[in-house]
């Protein structure tokens, strides 16, 4: 695709490429515990929205699920083809909105999204497309974050649009993050259960978190970007200010709350 038809969301979420599997190396425990959720059996097909690098779609490709994953961003989507070459079965990746998968009707057994679908723009069309892609009895899996507005997470997203001009979301991604958002938008559509739990970050120090998140993380990375050089270093003094409290003495930890949601398709 000609980078020119991209949307601003696309440009900014593929421009690191597989730097981004650095930031899904920070996030690998509470990924596995989504994949481990959905618990992909040989054969299946399984669907993986918002996939990045591919990181949880080659964990479920691993336990031998056929897995198709789809990302907005074409840049995600070389990374995730590169990355993936050796697994076997291969993942397919293919450039699609969670607001309109290119799929039929109950075309797959499981679906699953870590950190992804949560950004949908429109959430309420995000979840009607997983349900109605998925066939009915089908598993679902969701990572998202279950943050307070004083908690790491919440935080940290301030902290990068206090430097950026870039709007902010249509829609929270932090709702899917709530139980009582979580049971309006999928009453009806999925019987579900979600729990409450801590991914840890460790890292060396404060620099490899900046050069992670720099050279991986699209909004950083952007955010950086579009800064005048004259201002570049006080955005890092003040990302690096803001982990420091994170120190233990050997390196850092970062405990950030997320939630893992596990459901199934009803009716049919």
């Amino acid at each position: 695709m000609d980078s020119r038809t991209l949307s601003p969301e696309a440009r900014m979420w593929g421009q690191t490429g597989t730097a981004y599997d650095g930031i899904s190396f920070g996030l690998s425990d509470t990924i596995g515990h989504t994949v481990q959720a959905l618990w992909p059996r040989p054969g299946e097909r399984v669907l993986d929205i918002g996939t990045g690098t591919g990181w949880a779609a080659r964990l479920a490709a691993l336990r031998g699920a056929r897995v198709t994953g789809v990302d907005i961003a074409p840049g995600m989507l070389s990374a995730a083809e590169a990355l993936s070459a050796g697994c076997e079965p291969q993942p397919v990746f293919r450039e699609a909105a969670a607001e309109a998968l290119p799929f039929e009707n109950a075309s797959f057994d499981g679906v699953m999204s870590t950190y992804g679908v949560i950004f949908a723009a429109d959430p309420g069309a995000a979840v009607a497309e997983m349900a109605r892609v998925l066939r009915p009895g089908g598993r679902l899996a969701l990572a998202t974050w279950a943050d307070d507005p004083d908690g790491y997470i919440a935080r940290f997203f301030a902290l990068v649009g206090a430097w950026s001009d870039a709007p902010p979301p249509a829609s929270s991604p932090f709702d899917w993050g709530r139980p009582d958002w979580l049971r309006a938008a999928l009453a009806g559509l999925f019987e579900f259960e979600s729990r409450e739990q801590v991914t840890t970050l460790y890292a060396p120090d404060t620099a490899t978190v900046w050069h992670e998140y720099v050279s991986g993380f699209g909004p950083v990375a952007a955010t950086h970007g579009a800064l005048p050089e004259e201002r570049r270093a006080a955005f890092r003094d003040a990302f690096e200010a803001f982990h420091a409290p994170y120190e233990t003495g050997t390196g850092l930890v970062i405990p950030r709350l997320a939630r893992v949601v596990r459901g199934r398709r009803t009716g049919g």
